[in-house]
């Protein structure tokens, strides 16, 4: 259990139970020189304290005032907004189920709350990173080794994030990520598509190549897609629609000097990234540099 949890529970037990005003020792340090939290603190200035702790790099702490301001202030503009801060709080310490939960939690209380689009970036942020580790900086992993779950759910997220809030500060980034998960997922099932063509599920394979060109359009494995599409029909004896791919494949993958491109290489992610520092923040998936 992450530690930010195991604190957040201890902390609401604590109150609940009225037997403690704040946690001593539950890392096995005793911090008795903390002064203890006045019963009369009014909700700013608990709230300005657990903000300072948030961004003084004293999470543990933060966890503790904002866990304690929504017990001692449930109904305020201050819990709703620690609500929030907790939310980017987690996904800053890399607990990303949490981040969600908190996200999530806010969004379901406060559904028309103004900055309810900043909870559902945070939520699609978490979702989008969720996959990632200090392992796939070193070793990057194929996309078809990934559980696309988190990937989809992140998808659908920004998704909502720009269907409702078009003109929210964090459209434009969502609509980018989109177009890199649109890629990601786009490789996951045209690298099983192949899998299966490979043993012969050329139904299979059939059903996954399909499935991308309807999905994920304008994703730069879609030629792959086609051509396995297309092979796979030849292999199902269906030549009729094995043909008809072929000239879809001849209309839109076609190179200037009127050849065709290679469907046997696999497209590669564009990427716009210009610099050494540029392409190694990319490869450290710290950032992604999109092309226009």
């Amino acid at each position: 259990m992450p530690k930010l949890l195991k604190l957040l529970l201890a902390t609401i037990l604590c109150i609940n139970l009225s037997a403690c005003s704040t946690i001593k020792g539950f890392w096995g340090d005793d911090d008795d020189d903390k002064d203890e939290i006045s019963d009369d603190i009014s909700a700013r200035q608990l709230y300005d304290k657990a903000r300072g702790e948030m961004f003084g790099n004293r999470s543990l702490d933060a966890v503790t005032s904002y866990a304690l301001l929504e017990s001692r202030y449930p109904f305020g503009v201050y819990a709703q907004q620690a609500q929030l801060d907790l939310a980017y709080l987690y996904y800053n310490q890399m607990d990303m189920d949490i981040a969600v939960d908190m996200a999530d939690r806010f969004i379901r209380l406060n559904p028309e709350h103004e900055n309810v689009a900043y909870a559902h970036y945070i939520k699609g942020l978490a979702l989008f990173n969720k996959s990632k580790s200090i392992f796939n900086a070193i070793i990057p992993r194929n996309p078809s080794d990934k559980d696309p779950k988190p990937l989809l759910a992140a998808f659908e997220v920004f998704n909502t994030l720009i269907n409702r809030f078009p003109d929210s500060d964090y459209a434009f980034d969502a609509q980018q990520r989109m177009i890199f998960l649109r890629n990601e997922l786009a490789e996951h099932e045209v690298t099983v598509a192949d899998f299966y063509m490979r043993r012969g599920a050329y139904l299979a394979a059939a059903n996954r190549a399909q499935y991308v060109m309807q999905k994920y359009q304008g994703a730069p494995i879609m030629p792959q897609a086609v051509y396995i599409l297309e092979l796979a029909y030849r292999q199902l004896k269906i030549d009729d629609l094995a043909d008809d791919t072929s000239k879809v494949y001849a209309a839109n993958f076609v190179l200037p000097d009127g050849s065709i491109k290679d469907p046997s290489i696999t497209a590669s992610k564009v990427s716009c990234a210009t610099t050494a520092w540029s392409r190694l923040l990319e490869r450290l998936n710290l950032k992604t540099y999109y092309c226009n």
